[in-house]
């Protein structure tokens, strides 16, 4: 069997299958209907097995024509695929998109981004990360990810260009069972300082070393909010989680909102925003998601106001 297939032949079997007749595709393609009949022929002898059965008015697939005919769908898609993305990066597109997000950012506003961001650019696979704290905001210094959406806390740094977005409320939760959930009205520093407190690590140097809203004499340190949330559920501590992770938790009862007395709210309340390397120019697919995190943004914040 020769080897020497070409896309041409390829779309000569999607033509005749699409179009139910070799008259039908040579009339779709604007070819002789003989071109058509050998260039099948052709086709057939190179890959060593009939395509179609010609024994009735109407040429059907023979079941090796039916078992080849995905994979041949399958690469004109992806030689349509190749060459779109092939004029994309000559025009200046980038080859992928990076973002970082920070465990705390809202995913289904993501997920919103992603689709739209898709629909507009289907040749720019996204690369998304996921960092707590400090570390994000070094994802986007270092070059790793194009854009980061980043508490301001972490991302007000010198190099950053950033976009508020939105506000994250976090709430000092513990589980249901916990002796802290029996306490009603604010709680007592000394009191809350005889409980474990669980606490979100940073694995950032840009801000290691530096607490937030650490109450409690003891601490354990986890990665993840994920890690985090099913601990506080098992009732082996207290902490502060975003309103949005555990607003379920909180309503079905599983988990309690508690009021430590020097809990601050300013640190309780985290303002998100997209943020970018001022050095470094955006190519076109993350200047558009730029924008449209700060056009979504600022219509929100117009029918709140509305």
């Amino acid at each position: 069997m020769s080897d020497a297939l070409t896309l041409d032949q390829i779309q000569l079997l999607l033509a005749v299958v699409d179009h139910g007749s070799f008259s039908g595709a040579a009339r779709k393609l604007n070819r002789a209907q003989s071109a058509v009949t050998y260039g099948i022929q052709k086709l057939e002898a190179q890959l060593g097995v009939a395509l179609f059965d010609r024994s009735s008015y109407r040429p059907s697939l023979t079941e090796a024509g039916r078992a080849l005919l995905p994979r041949a769908r399958r690469i004109i898609e992806e030689t349509a695929a190749l060459r779109d993305q092939a004029q994309g990066l000559a025009g200046g597109l980038e080859a992928e998109l990076t973002v970082v997000i920070d465990a705390m950012f809202p995913m289904p506003r993501l997920v919103e981004a992603l689709r739209a961001f898709t629909a507009k650019f289907p040749t720019v696979p996204p690369r998304i990360y996921v960092q707590s704290m400090g570390a994000g905001a070094e994802f986007v210094l270092n070059g790793t990810c194009m854009i980061g959406l980043l508490s301001l806390v972490f991302s007000d740094t010198a190099g950053l260009t950033h976009v508020p977005l939105l506000t994250v409320q976090l709430l000092p939760v513990v589980a249901h069972d916990h002796p802290l959930a029996r306490l009603e009205g604010p709680i007592a520093t000394d009191v809350i300082r005889r409980h474990l407190q669980l606490v979100l690590t940073d694995r950032s140097a840009l801000t290691e070393g530096r607490d937030y809203g650490v109450l409690s004499a003891q601490t354990w340190r986890v990665a993840d909010l994920g890690t985090k949330h099913a601990m506080l559920l098992a009732g082996l501590g207290w902490g502060s989680m975003p309103t949005h992770l555990v607003a379920d938790d909180v309503q079905s009862g599983r988990l309690k909102v508690i009021h430590p007395a020097e809990f601050d709210v300013r640190t309780a309340n985290l303002v998100m925003g997209a943020a970018h390397l001022a050095s470094r120019p955006l190519g076109p697919a993350a200047l558009w998601m730029m924008r449209h995190f700060s056009e979504t943004a600022a219509a929100e914040a117009g029918s709140a106001a509305g």
